[in-house]
């Protein structure tokens, strides 16, 4: 036998550049993959090369490559993704989609996508990165020549109000720290550095404050569990994923004070004994994550982010990372995964993220919501933000209305609203000629109610006590033309193409709910249907690895339970 010895090829110069310009660390694989795709640049042979400049196998950088639904091995420069989530196909988002082929020329890609984050714009797209929305079919044409239509605006108030996260939008200038300051901003930070991490933690335990990501776990108590962790480092990651249809609060709270939310890390930093922070933030919000990447470098030199910050000798550094597209790095596991630059799967817990989070070290995962609440406790104490609400749930909360109401949008009140108030109150009521049929209330793994749970008060415990649940405080209301079968047929079409594959009952057991209710929502449905989606529902939540497949029962169940009369009619 003769030795040969094996010949590669220099790696090509611009993945190497690249790979450089991250510190050549395995974590940064997505990013480099991320910015090839945007260069057209995305295929076997620049993957590999990835690979060799990180020092990781080819099969973990094709892996990643082939996971996010962002990336392409197929050469494209120019993409048009057209959101196809409930509250676009309520907008008729599949008569843009179509207007929109027309209308583009050949050097345009338009492709589906799940959820964009954008529900208050919808239709909703992305053109390359840019946001547009709303764009009905009439206007397709024009997005091809620059228009993008209006953004929401959210600076008025609307009757009923108490604002406290979302008070200072349209009075501060979101990319100028000096505006920030002038507002107050940082006064929570500068209040809580006075104190001992322990008092910090204290505070925020006595003000009740619950996680706004839909679960409501204590903010307090998962700090202490990272706090009294022995293990170092410890790290503060932000949630911003924020990929569930009819969620868009963490995106209006980063495009209008950023530095609320920096600031409430920094607080989070502070409290748990971390140096180190990362915004995990959704690939579909480019612009967001600019403009938190401005206002980090402002924070850092006015001294209130980076090392010693105002002398106090606490030094913290945030980090944004992007994602490329997946739905289940919402969940905190998966995310951390992603975050590690790996396929963002959910790990097997326990351990937890306090015990075992980022890089296997202690680490607290909060949402937007969360963080940005944490300033105003710190700068008024825990008894002011239980002030706030006569609810037994304290504080404010970020509420997200959409569909067939008068005035849809986002708006911030205490726990305790019914849904009616929700509509009547501060949705301006039913949109002319439409009467309420069902909500889908908390968002897609939410539960979908009928007029007889209109008066039920809403808080974290109202979902598995009495049928409605809050969430993350989104609702999608639906008039009597909305077919209660052909909507969960929308819904399942979300979570089939966003299952992450790990486990069996997820991957196939949404795509075969999904194959149901589409010839039901046709008129060609089959005498079993019915049972076969309950014992579909009862397999995902009982074997599923993760939340997403556990949760696809919620909506499925209730819908089926509140509406059997439609999907029996359905079934023959």
């Amino acid at each position: 036998m003769t030795n040969r010895k094996i010949v590669y090829k220099p790696i090509a110069p611009e993945v190497v550049e690249l790979a450089q310009q991250h510190g050549n660390q395995r974590e940064a694989v997505l990013e480099i993959l991320t910015e090839l795709d945007q260069r057209g640049h995305l295929n076997p042979e620049t993957i590999t090369d990835t690979a060799r400049a990180l020092g990781i196998p080819a099969n973990h950088a094709y892996g990643v490559a082939t996971f996010y639904s962002m990336l392409s091995l197929q050469p494209r420069r120019d993409v048009i993704r057209v959101c196809d989530g409930p509250a676009c196909w309520l907008k008729r988002a599949s008569e843009t989609r179509e207007a929109i082929e027309k209308a583009a020329g050949d050097g345009w890609a338009v492709e589906r996508t799940s959820c964009l984050g954008l529900c208050d714009r919808a239709p909703a797209m992305l053109v390359n990165n840019e946001q547009a929305g709303p764009i009905p079919p009439e206007k397709a044409g024009e997005v091809c020549h620059g228009w993008r239509g209006v953004p929401t605006d959210y600076s008025t108030l609307r009757k009923g109000e108490v604002r406290v996260m979302l008070a200072k939008v349209g009075k501060i200038d979101p990319d100028s720290i000096e505006s920030a300051l002038e507002h107050g901003v940082y006064d929570g930070l500068k209040s809580a550095i006075q104190k001992k991490p322990e008092e910090v933690i204290a505070e925020v335990e006595a003000s009740g404050l619950q996680g706004r990501g839909g679960a409501g776990f204590p903010v307090g108590r998962k700090w202490k569990f990272v706090a009294q962790a022995a293990r170092m480092p410890k790290y503060i990651i932000c949630n911003a994923d924020e990929s569930e249809p009819l969620i868009f609060k963490d995106r209006v709270l980063i495009d209008t004070n950023p530095h609320q939310l920096l600031e409430g890390m920094a607080i989070g930093g502070y409290a748990c004994g971390a140096n180190e922070a990362y915004i995990y933030i959704r690939g579909e919000y480019v612009a967001q994550a600019q403009r938190l990447e401005r206002a980090i470098k402002q924070a850092e030199g006015k001294g209130w982010l980076g090392d010693n910050i105002q002398g106090s000798g606490f030094s913290f550094h945030i980090h944004v990372h992007r994602g490329a597209g997946a739905y289940i790095c919402g969940e905190e596991t998966a995310l951390i995964e992603s975050l590690e630059g790996k396929r963002g799967e959910p790990r097997t817990r326990p351990p937890y993220p306090p015990s075992y989070g980022y890089q296997g070290y202690p680490s607290a995962v909060n949402n937007v919501e969360s963080f940005s609440a944490v300033p105003h406790i710190l700068k008024n104490g825990a008894e002011w933000w239980k002030a706030l609400s006569t609810y037994p749930t304290p504080g404010t909360k970020l509420y997200m209305l959409l569909g067939h109401v008068e005035n849809p949008g986002l708006f911030e009140a205490p726990f305790g609203l019914t849904l009616r108030q929700v509509i009547d109150e501060f949705g301006g009521g039913m949109l002319e000629g439409s009467t309420f049929k069902f909500a889908l209330t908390g968002g897609a793994a939410g539960t979908i109610v009928g007029p007889d749970l209109l008066d039920v008060p809403l808080d974290y415990a109202s979902g598995p006590q009495k049928g409605i649940g809050l969430g993350a405080g989104a609702f999608l209301v639906c008039d009597q033309s909305v077919s209660a079968v052909a909507f969960q047929r929308e819904l399942l079409h979300f979570f089939a193409a966003e299952s992450c594959g790990k486990c069996t009952p997820c991957r196939v057991g949404t795509w075969r709910a999904f194959e149901i209710l589409s010839r039901m929502a046709e008129n060609k449905g089959q005498k079993g249907d019915v049972d076969e989606l309950k014992a579909l529902s009862e397999n995902m939540l009982l074997a599923s690895f993760c939340g997403l497949g556990q949760s696809v029962p919620t909506p499925m169940n209730s819908a089926m339970s509140n509406f059997a009369r439609e999907f029996e009619q359905a079934e023959n």
